[in-house]
This record gives structure tokens, C-alpha cells and sequence, in this order.
């Protein structure tokens, strides 16, 4: 590992580093077991609880550490490199904690006591939104998932999918629709035997992180179990803050792009290549991929931790940078999967093999890809911010507006589909 990772800043930073990688090394010996099997790491869970890593996003006040952005991206960088499931499992529920201190969208003394579970009783929670038929609803489409009214409370009935750490929670949210308002609504579930985790999680990467589906069957909560209404065409507490609390995925990633950056390095300086009569590492050839890959390593860095800093230090941008979030979100995750396929190239076809752990890497990587925002939502977001910016400025001086041409339905000249009119 690079002895000079300019993202650690001060004595802080350096404490929370060596806190992360005390955590990493106790994790890492059984992160390819669990990969194999597909089992949730329960072993890694408790070893989190054990280190208090369960209320690093907890505000202090409710026996917390209440890391800021920036500090809890170094955390699970480390983490990642040990165990991307673990540390995309984890993140979900750091996440949820994160984006409610930030936010308080909910009642305050249900916020406290989520709090409270996670610090004190090392209870997990997790968001379930997403569904095989509508999608993830966060987006705006109703849930099939149904509440409808009992006596004071509510009647839940549906089927979430993707749910991470399903294997693990007690307690979770869901997004359900309310039909007689016609209303999308966030409510807290506890399990119970109405609530069934269906092992349907069996994925080229990320194989432990337990996001299996999830059906509810007629389960009854409180009136207090209703958390928040999401009301149509304002954003939610999911959007609120720029979604700052998101650039704990591309970390992940990035910390799984620098554990295979550190392999290569070691893998090639310690294998000797007669055609050169030194190590592998000593090849031209190799030494390129190397510097393409430190390049990949810098750059990625430092737009992620520079945007962290950035949202930790100005509240008046918090609202205003989910451009930058999702730009940030496309170039980390796009760079770490580049990082780790030179690093493949390298190894040959020694990186396939699943007795080396680049292999786990590489399939690991690819799942960036299908965390949100995804590319192709990120580059119709800027171009339709671009195009808006260019159309509302002012047209500078002497400069004609558009021709218009009318065409005739048969005018052979008349454009296509799809081909720009000129």
C-alpha cells in the first residue's frame, strides 16, 4: 500500500485509517470463503458490532461517532479492500443512518431509537425499495407493495427485492402505496413470522452481502410505524443533500481498485521473468499498465475526497452539488473498473484463478455498473443540464438564430429518424 495517500489529512484521519484497517485485517482471511459460498457473513457482522462500527454515522448525541462524509469514505475505502460485500452491505445501513442525521426526515424520537438499536444493541437497517415489477420506486413509480388501514395501524403486503442485509436486520424500511390517498409512504417493519427473506441472491459479484428478496405477508404495524409521506414532484429525504451520502459506493469501489493496484504491484515485483532476467515488474509493457493505474488511483481520489470535503465544509452548496454526486459516482466507478482490468492484464492468466483474490476483485468491480446513478442516466442528467445553461444564456452578439427548414412528407432530402436536421 502507497505510504503516501495524500487523502489523509491530519491525526484524526490517520486514527480512523488504523481503525479501518484493524478491522480489514480481522475480516480478510474469510472474505473469499464467504464469496464462494454466497453465505451472509454473520462473523464479519459481529466483528463490526464488536468495533462500534455500527454507529460511525450515528450522531453523538445518541452515543455515536458521527463521522462526517469525508471520514466515513476513508473507513469504507479500507473496509472494501478486505471485503467489498461486506463493505457494500455495511455501507447501506451507515447510509440510511447518514442521510436520516442529515435530513431528520422522520418523528425524532423513532430517529433516537434507531440510533440507539444500532450503538447499543448493534441492530442493522436498511432501506427496502426496490421491485421486480415496478423497479426501484425511490424513482417515482408506485410500489406494488400495498398499506392499507387497520383499526389505528397498517396492513402491509408486498415483495421487495435486492433487499442487502435481509439475512441480518430485525428491523428495516419499506416504501409502500397507499391507495385510498394515492400516496407513496416509508414504513418501519419489524420481522416476524408475516415476514419471509427468500434466498434469491446468487450474483456474479457481491456474492455476501445477503440482498435477497424479501415478502411481506400481511404484516401489521402502528400508526407510528408510517415514518414519512413522499409526495409527488417533491424531492425526497433520498434525494435531499445532493445524495452526498451515495459516495460511499464509488469508495467501495475504489477501495477494491487500490487492493488490486496493491496485489499487482507485489504480484509482479515478486515473480521473475527470464526473457528480462529481473521481475516482472521491471517490463516496459508493465510498467505502463502501472502508470496508468496510479494515474486511474490519483485522480479518482482526488475528485472523490475533494467533493467530500467540499459538502462537509460549505452547508450552502449541500444542496446543490447532486450534479457533482453523480459525476463523481460515473468517474470513481468507471476508473476502478479500468484499474483492476490492467491489473488482470498484467497477471495474465494468473488472475483468473480463484487462488489468487484479483479474480474476486474483478468480479467484484463490475457491480459498481448497477448501483445507482447509472451511466446512462448520469450522462443524460449533465448533457440535459448543459444544453439547458446553453439555451438559457444570453446569445452573444452577432450570432444568427437556427435555420428552420419545412419539409414535404416525401421530400427525399427530408431527415430520418434520428438524423440531426441541418
Amino acid at each position: 500500500m502507497s505510504m503516501d495517500d495524500l487523502t489523509i489529512r491530519n491525526a484524526r484521519d490517520t486514527e480512523l485509517v488504523a481503525y479501518a484497517q484493524d478491522i480489514a485485517n480481522e475480516i480478510r482471511p474469510t472474505a473469499a470463503r464467504y464469496d464462494r459460498t454466497g453465505e451472509f457473513p454473520f462473523e464479519h457482522f459481529d466483528i463490526l458490532r464488536s468495533k462500534g462500527a455500527l454507529g460511525l454515522t450515528v450522531p453523538r448525541t445518541y452515543g455515536g461517532r458521527e463521522l462526517s462524509l469525508y471520514e466515513t469514505l476513508l473507513i469504507q475505502e479500507r473496509l472494501a479492500g478486505a471485503s467489498g460485500a461486506t463493505a457494500l452491505a455495511l455501507g447501506w445501513h451507515l447510509m440510511t443512518l447518514f442521510g436520516l442525521r442529515t435530513t431528520r426526515a422522520w418523528d425524532e424520537s423513532i430517529f433516537e431509537r434507531i440510533c440507539r438499536d444500532a450503538v447499543e444493541r448493534g441492530e442493522l437497517i436498511n432501506v427496502f425499495a426496490t421491485e421486480r415489477d415496478a423497479g426501484n420506486v425511490i424513482r417515482g413509480f408506485n410500489p406494488t407493495t400495498r398499506a392499507r388501514r387497520r383499526g389505528d395501524g397498517w396492513v402491509i403486503t408486498g415483495r421487495k427485492a435486492f433487499s442487502t442485509l435481509a439475512p441480518a436486520v430485525n428491523q428495516f424500511t419499506v416504501l409502500a402505496y397507499i391507495e385510498e390517498e394515492d400516496q407513496t409512504a416509508e414504513f418501519l417493519v419489524r420481522k416476524t413470522d408475516r415476514v419471509r427473506v427468500i434466498e434469491t441472491w446468487d450474483s456474479l459479484g457481491m456474492r455476501s452481502t445477503g440482498s435477497h428478496d424479501v415478502e411481506l405477508d400481511g404484516v401489521e404495524v402502528p400508526a407510528e410505524a408510517l415514518l414519512v409521506r413522499l409526495e409527488k414532484g417533491k424531492p425526497s429525504r433520498f434525494m435531499a443533500c445532493s445524495s452526498a451520502y451515495s459516495l460511499q459506493l464509488p469508495a467501495i469501489y475504489l477501495g477494491i481498485a487500490v487492493a488490486a493496484r496493491d496485489f499487482i504491484l507485489d504480484f509482479a515485483d515478486s515473480r521473475f521473468a527470464p526473457a528480462l532476467g529481473g521481475a516482472v515488474l521491471d517490463a516496459p509493457q508493465v510498467q505502463q499498465k502501472i502508470g496508468e493505474i496510479e494515474i486511474l488511483v490519483s485522480a479518482s481520489k482526488a475528485l472523490l475526497y475533494g467533493l467530500a470535503e467540499r459538502w462537509d465544509r460549505h452547508d450552502e452548496l449541500k444542496d446543490r452539488l447532486g450534479s457533482e454526486v453523480a459525476i463523481t459516482k460515473y468517474v470513481v466507478t468507471n476508473n476502478a473498473i479500468r484499474i483492476v482490468e490492467l491489473a488482470m492484464q498484467i497477471a495474465g492468466g494468473h488472475g483468473l484463478s480463484r487462488d489468487l483474490p484479483l479474480e474476486r476483485y474483478f468480479r467484484d468491480v463490475q457491480c459498481g455498473l448497477y448501483n445507482p446513478p447509472h451511466n446512462d442516466m448520469v450522462i443524460e442528467r449533465v448533457a440535459k443540464e448543459a444544453i439547458t445553461r446553453q439555451r438559457a444564456a444570453p446569445a452573444p452578439e452577432g450570432r444568427q438564430p437556427p435555420l428552420q427548414r419545412t419539409v414535404s412528407p416525401n421530400d427525399a432530402s427530408a431527415p430520418r429518424i434520428g438524423e440531426p436536421v441541418v
